[in-house]
Order: C-alpha cells, then sequence, then structure tokens
C-alpha cells in the first residue's frame, strides 16, 4: 500500500478506526515504532493485525476496540515497549491474545473486557507489570483461567476480575506479589477458590471485596493477608462454607463485612483478628451457627452490627458483644430460642 515505507509516527496518535470494509493493514508492514498512542478500531471487516508485524514500539496508549471480525493479534508478535495503557474491549471473535508474547510490561492501565470468545491470555505470559491504576478483566464470558498471567508480579493500581462467567480459578496469579490498590473479585460464576493469590500481599488500596461468586467455596488463598487497611467484604458467596483463608488476618482498618453467605455455617477463620477499625456487620448469613472464631477481637471502631443470622443463638450474641469494646451495637432477627 501507499504507506509500505512509513517506518515511524512521531505524533500524538496514529488512529485506524471506523473502517467498515478495511480486511487488513499490511501496507503498515515496515513501521516499527509510534511515538504516542495507536488505536485500532471499529473496523467491522478487519481480521488480523499481521500489518503490524515489525512494530516493536508504543510510547502511549494501544486500544484494540470494537472489531467485530478480528480473530488474532498475532501480527504485535515484536512489540516489547508500551508505554501508556493497553485495551482489548469488545472483539466478538477474538479467541487468544497470542500476539504480545514479548511485552513485559504496560506503563498504563490494563483493560480486557467484553471479548466473548476470549479463552485464554496465553499472549500475555512474558508480562510481569501493569503500572498503572487498573488492571481489569471483565465480561469475558468464555475465558477459563488466567494462567498468560503467570509472570504477572506486581499490579499498581486496582485489581478487578468481575462478570467472567466461565472462569474456575485464579491459578494463573500464582506469582502476584504486589497490588497498590483495591481488590474486586466478584460475579464469577464458576469461580471455585482463591488459592492463585496465595502469594499476594496488600500494601494498599480501600477495598478487599469477594462478592457474587456463586460456587465459591472457600477463600484460602487470602492466607497471606495479615493485615488490611481498607474496608473487606465478603458477601453473597452462596456456596462458601467458612473463612479459614482469614487465619492469618489481625486487624481490619476499615469496616468488615461478612453478609448473606448462604452456606456459611461458622467463623473460625479469622481467629487471630484482634481490631476493627469501622464496623464489624455479620448479617443475613443463614445457617451461621458460630462466633467463636472471633474469639481474638477485642475492639471495634464503628458499630458492630449482628443481624438475621437464623441459626445463631441471640445468647451466644450477647456474651460476645459484652466484651468487645465497640460504639454500638445492633443485634436482632437471630435465634431467639437457644
Amino acid at each position: 500500500g501507499g504507506l509500505s515505507s512509513l517506518t515511524s509516527v512521531g505524533g500524538d496518535y496514529l488512529r485506524i478506526e471506523y473502517n467498515d470494509v478495511l480486511t487488513n493493514i499490511d501496507g503498515l508492514s515496515s513501521l516499527t515504532s509510534v511515538g504516542g498512542m495507536l488505536s485500532v478500531g471499529y473496523s467491522d471487516a478487519l481480521t488480523n493485525l499481521d500489518g503490524l508485524s515489525s512494530l516493536t514500539s508504543v510510547g502511549g496508549d494501544l486500544r484494540i476496540d470494537y472489531n467485530d471480525a478480528l480473530t488474532n493479534l498475532d501480527g504485535l508478535s515484536s512489540l516489547t515497549f508500551l508505554g501508556g495503557l493497553l485495551s482489548i474491549i469488545n472483539n466478538d471473535v477474538l479467541t487468544n491474545l497470542d500476539g504480545p508474547s514479548s511485552l513485559t510490561s504496560v506503563g498504563g492501565n490494563l483493560f480486557i473486557e467484553r471479548n466473548d470468545a476470549l479463552t485464554n491470555l496465553g499472549g500475555l505470559s512474558s508480562l510481569t507489570s501493569v503500572g498503572g491504576d487498573y488492571l481489569m478483566l471483565e465480561n469475558n464470558d468464555m475465558l477459563t483461567n488466567l494462567d498468560g498471567l503467570s509472570s504477572l508480579t506486581s499490579v499498581s493500581g486496582y485489581l478487578g476480575i468481575e462478570y467472567n462467567d466461565a472462569l474456575t480459578n485464579l491459578d494463573g496469579l500464582s506469582s502476584l506479589t504486589s497490588l497498590g490498590g483495591s481488590l474486586f473479585i466478584g460475579n464469577n460464576d464458576a469461580l471455585t477458590n482463591l488459592d492463585g493469590l496465595s502469594s499476594l500481599t496488600f500494601p494498599g488500596g480501600d477495598f478487599l471485596s469477594i462478592f457474587h461468586n456463586d460456587v465459591l467455596t472457600n477463600i484460602d488463598g487470602l492466607s497471606s493477608l495479615t493485615s488490611f487497611g481498607g474496608n473487606l467484604s465478603v458477601w453473597y458467596n452462596d456456596a462458601l462454607t467458612n473463612l479459614d483463608g482469614l487465619s492469618s488476618l489481625t486487624s481490619v482498618g476499615g469496616y468488615l463485612n461478612i453478609e448473606d453467605n448462604e452456606a456459611l455455617t461458622k467463623l473460625d477463620g479469622p481467629s487471630s483478628l484482634a481490631s476493627v477499625g469501622g464496623y464489624l456487620y455479620i448479617t443475613n448469613n443463614d445457617v451461621l451457627t458460630s462466633i467463636d472464631g472471633l474469639s481474638s477481637l477485642t475492639s471495634v471502631g464503628g458499630y458492630l452490627v449482628i443481624t438475621w443470622n437464623y441459626n445463631l443463638c441471640q445468647s451466644f450474641v450477647k456474651v460476645f458483644t459484652a466484651r468487645v469494646a465497640v460504639t454500638g451495637v445492633s443485634t436482632y432477627g437471630n435465634d431467639d430460642t437457644c
């Protein structure tokens, strides 16, 4: 094509967008670097990125979004440097990310969202760090595992893993040791465990929230968590039977919310927990019979609320609340018959 001799673009962006009948970008085969943003999007007939096979460096963001016919990213096999974010969103027939296998870091955010046919993240196997505020893995309906992230050791900001209906485990995150921001794991209908998080420490972030994972049976993957300065929530996990994964936890700086876990029978897990800086909320856990696991707890900075746990003896609740220093107490809807 007419751009076959082009080796670099030094401006703020290179945009290849809204080209309804564009089937390839082979005319860019000599392009090695883009100084600013590169966007390939809204091109309904584009099936591949092979024309970018010489591209080694993108100084700004790389956006690959809304390409209905794009099946692979193999054309990114030479890419070694990305200064900005990487966005891979709404590519309906994209099955894998095998292309950018030489990429070791993403300078900005990483968004992998709403790719309905994506089954794995194998092409990110060399990625060790994400430097931006967000790593978002959301609404990828066919994604079964995160094994392609096996080299990832640090995320500077927020990590969100949500609405991935086929995701069964987080084992691909087993090398992740550092998370600077909040962690949200929610609405993953097939997720059974959090074991892939066993190496993770939580130096920052306002929230750690595990919610609406229908077949999650345990949270043992949080066993390295010794303290958390923010707010911790475990709620609406219908198959969760215990909180043993919180056995090393000694303090929560914000609130602790344990709510609507229908199979949770006891709270033996957080046996080392001594203090909660905000409120402690234990409610609507239908088969909860024991809170003896909170025997080390001595102070709650906010209100202590234990309500609507239908099989938890109210007499046990009263004994528990009497020995903990709290701002206020609310207990009702528990079992008054024992």
